[in-house]
């Protein structure tokens, strides 16, 4: 499968923009095949990659199997809702649907180790049937692997193993093959939901670890900042804010605010129908408006009692603990309301224009901040596609440092069983370093000179990380 040259081969499914490529190269390992359907992360991908990606997996895998062999299958795939006709053995019931293909390729190439990527709720209850079936699947075409997900994200690698500040669980599932006498015995998970080396995620800093970039680097400063009137919803909350500080309030609601629903707690009426979380809201809101009316009434009437706010944007919630003001925070405008926290690792990054606020900015991330929270080099190239294209991809895509360490922990934890079949793959795993960053800064340049991405020892020296 590899050649005298190459350590091991990968193919790319469901490729966006290149996560596992950016990871898997790393390695040592050389894409022999990428498939992704959506012409603009095409586009981007073949830019950066130098390999044909567009196209559509059901067309090279039905009919006349097109996808050549390989040591790796990779695959962000698509979750849908599986057959639950009878409750068939096998991938029958996965049929008609993406993963099916992927199991074609397995029944055909037999890959020495699979790497799929998921949403968080793959694993939860709702899909408890599809995820049946993918493991049943598995497990039928020779593939060991557990029953119980690997749930990771990068704010819990440090920086120096490829981390970045972005919480972003996703499920990955490694399989190893081992032929089907023995691959129907569970295994436990390769590795844990915990940070790694002792990290604290509370240690990210997005000013230091991104790091965001300054005024000048960022060539569409206008489209990044906030419009007059969210300017305005993000100032009267900073006043809320300051002004509740400055009158000595040390612990700031951990509730939703509603300034719709403040009233004098003796005033307050609930339904008897109402359930018991909007009950609770309801309470708090009133102890809350009543305990501080004084402080409050002065700071609506300074904002003419948010009258011209949208009800969303009437509505505070509080997760920066002990911020002295929005400066210091992350923010999300969303459909709930604006949510602020501390300015440590930002939310996932959603394929839909909810970009995180940097407080003491007051601009949105960059395409290329969000491009550096999934671990991409800075020679990555977007081309002169919309930003709203990016931040899509962006949100959709896998992130680099995550997807090197989930597959880096599986072969590590299953090397005599690799090294097997794919003897290359487990000597390229065991010399590498603890992060992509490097390997993937200089993938087309040797030359080229590596960000330094450091975490702070107790004392506070710099430790260079990068290589």
């Amino acid at each position: 499968m590899s050649s005298s040259s190459t350590p091991f081969t990968f193919v790319d499914l469901f490729a966006g923009v290149g996560g596992f490529h950016a990871a898997l190269s790393a390695l040592g390992g050389e894409c022999v095949y990428a498939v992704e359907r959506d012409p603009e992360a095409a586009a981007v991908y073949a830019r950066n990659w130098r390999m044909p990606a567009l196209g559509d997996i059901v067309d090279d895998t039905e009919g006349r199997m097109k996808v050549p062999a390989h040591d790796v299958l990779a695959a962000g795939f698509p979750c849908q809702p599986f057959s639950k006709s009878g409750y068939q053995r096998g991938m029958d019931e996965a049929r008609g649907t993406l993963f099916f293909n992927i199991c074609l390729i397995l029944e055909k190439r037999r890959p020495s180790v699979v790497l799929l990527e998921n949403v968080r709720n793959i694993a939860g209850p709702r899909h408890a049937h599809e995820w049946d079936v993918i493991i049943r699947s598995l497990r039928d075409l020779g593939y060991q692997v557990s029953s119980r997900p690997v749930v990771f994200s990068p704010h819990l690698l440090p920086p120096e193993r490829g981390g970045r500040p972005q919480v972003r669980e996703r499920v990955f599932i490694l399989a190893t093959y081992v032929g089907t006498r023995s691959s129907h015995v569970d295994v436990p998970p390769s590795l844990g939901h915990a940070p790694v080396d002792g990290w604290s995620p509370q240690e990210w800093s997005l000013h230091e670890h991104l790091p965001l970039q300054s005024p000048a680097e960022v060539s569409h400063q206008m489209s990044l900042n906030l419009t007059g009137a969210e300017a305005t919803w993000v100032e009267a909350w900073n006043d809320f804010v300051v002004t509740l500080r400055g009158a000595g309030v040390e612990r700031l609601p951990g509730f939703p605010v509603w300034k719709d629903e403040w009233v004098v707690l003796d005033d307050l009426v609930i339904p008897d129908d109402t359930p018991a979380w909007k009950r609770n809201f309801l309470v708090k809101n009133a102890e809350f408006y009543t305990e501080h009316r004084d402080l409050l009434e002065a700071w609506l009437e300074r904002w003419n009692w948010l009258e011209d706010f949208p009800h969303s944007r009437r509505k505070f919630e509080w997760q920066a603990q002990n911020a002295r003001s929005l400066d210091e925070t992350i923010m999300h405008l969303r459909p709930s309301g604006l949510r602020v926290k501390k300015a440590t690792y930002v939310p996932a990054l959603v394929a839909i224009t909810q970009t995180s606020i940097v407080g003491d900015l007051r601009r949105r991330l960059s395409p290329r901040e969000a491009a550096r929270l999934q671990g991409l080099p800075e020679w990555f190239d977007f081309g002169d596609q919309p930003d709203a294209a990016t931040y899509k991809q962006m949100g959709n895509g896998v992130n680099v440092g995550a997807a090197y360490h989930v597959f880096r922990e599986h072969v590590m934890a299953n090397l005599r069983l690799v090294a097997r079949r794919a003897p290359g793959l487990a000597q390229a795993v065991t010399s590498s370093p603890g992060s992509p960053d490097a390997a993937v800064e200089r993938h087309w340049d040797p030359t080229r000179p590596v960000p330094v991405r450091v975490r702070r020892a107790d004392h506070g020296e710099r430790i260079d990380a990068a290589g």
